[in-house]
């Protein structure tokens, strides 16, 4: 399943305007970001760690009106911590917009 980025190209447009190199800063920024509530979700040994940090996903996602992953955010913070499907989900998701950013202009 593919995560469209262009939600979140959208807002950093609106919030930076013309600058190409600003707005690659924050895409990436968000992408490591992101990457890391992933990437702490994926190790997580109890419920509290795995609510905190989808919670902290889902509030960068927010941040940056990226709609797909506000909803697999919801999608982690419903189901069972440590769900390899949620999880795989979130990678592909990452993947997404990690393989986007490479091939924009910016």
């Amino acid at each position: 399943m593919v995560y469209d980025p262009g939600a979140l190209d959208a807002s950093l447009a609106a919030a930076v305007g013309n600058d190409a190199q600003l707005m690659g800063e924050l895409r990436a920024a968000f992408v490591e970001s992101a990457a890391r509530q992933v990437d702490l979700m994926a190790r997580a040994r109890c419920d509290a760690n795995w609510q905190y940090s989808a919670s902290r996903l889902k509030s960068l996602a927010a941040s940056f009106g990226a709609i797909g992953m506000i909803e697999l955010a919801d999608e982690a913070l419903d189901g069972a911590p440590g769900d390899p499907v949620v999880l795989r989900k979130l990678g592909l998701a990452i993947d997404d917009f990690t393989t986007t950013f490479r091939q924009s202009d910016f």
